[in-house]
């Protein structure tokens, strides 16, 4: 018996440089105080002082690259209080690995698992000492990796270790014995490309979607995405509802909320109003209830909540 935990989260990271595989400075941002480094990471929606972390936001190995957007790794060595990590949703499926247990709202998470798509803000607490490696995985491959359908994994945290074809190779048990990050990161890229290899489902119309709701978030955006798949509008959401796991309106306003929240993060805007209509909000209030329902609170009130921890 499977177990799924129904909670709203979701990790996000940013995208790495392809060609150099730098990381994308308006993601992770580390900012220099009087004795000690601290990290302000702008996509996860975290920002506090925390002695230094080995953090890493990687590429995902070519043959992966197709069902992989990015990996992050974060390491902490030093004994510190718990680290809890905002969780706001961006869209993408997200696989998990901890070396401890880690405690994701009211429910404990365990070492290995596929969080689903999701809509309500949550928070992962992590133990004092921890290696968190996140993938970031294209919105319609979970079901190839855990074989269950779009559905039953929104808003739900699956147990990769209760999945028998995951059991059956003892892949936690591996990924807690290996020595490095970078053996437990071939034993996960082996694992995934073993699921997407024997996977046969055509992705080319619902990844064409979701790229494109990506890009675009206009009022008329679904509209012009249905002319170009000469789909009707019920068919659209089958084959959003089937691979996605959400209708294409939810999947659409995740993405504007997401491409916004980044925007705010940049602190490059003179109104917030400016933010509300560059990603094809309706006015300023829709911004903010939009804003309000993925965060939990408002734009204004994350920024001061922001300024109050990286204040000189």
């Amino acid at each position: 018996m499977i177990r799924r935990y129904r909670v709203p989260v979701c990790l996000t990271t940013g995208h790495c440089d392809k060609k150099r595989g730098h990381r994308d400075n308006s993601t992770l941002r580390f900012r220099k105080k009087p004795a000690e480094r601290y990290l302000y990471d702008t996509r996860l929606g975290s920002e506090r002082h925390y002695p230094m972390m080995n953090i890493r936001s990687l590429t995902p190995p070519d043959a992966l690259s197709a069902y992989v957007n990015g990996i992050l790794v974060i390491e902490q060595d030093e004994p510190r209080s718990d680290f809890v990590l905002p969780l706001f949703a961006n869209g993408m499926p997200t696989l998990v690995f901890r070396n401890d247990a880690a405690q994701s709202d009211s429910n404990r998470a365990g070492h290995l698992g596929i969080y689903g798509q999701t809509i309500a803000p949550g928070q992962l607490r992590l133990p004092e000492r921890f290696v968190l490696i996140a993938y970031f995985l294209r919105p319609y491959v979970a079901k190839a990796i855990t074989g269950l359908s779009a559905t039953e994994l929104t808003n739900a945290f699956i147990d990769l270790d209760e999945l028998k074809a995951v059991r059956d190779i003892g892949l936690q048990e591996q990924l807690l014995e290996a020595r490095s990050v970078a053996g437990r990161l071939q034993l996960i890229n082996t694992f995934l490309w073993s699921r997407v290899a024997a996977d046969r489902i055509d992705y080319s119309r619902i990844a064409f979607a979701t790229d494109s709701l990506q890009r675009d978030q206009g009022e008329a955006s679904l509209s012009r995405l249905r002319e170009q798949l000469y789909s009707t509008e019920r068919s659209l959401q089958r084959l959003f509802e089937e691979q996605i796991g959400v209708s294409p309106r939810v999947y659409k306003r995740i993405c504007q909320f997401h491409a916004a929240f980044n925007e705010l993060n940049k602190d490059q805007f003179a109104k917030l109003s400016d933010i509300a209509y560059q990603h094809g909000f309706f006015d300023q209030s829709h911004f903010v209830r939009v804003f309000k329902e993925f965060t939990g609170m408002t734009p204004k009130a994350y920024l001061a909540l922001r300024s109050g921890y990286t204040a000189s």
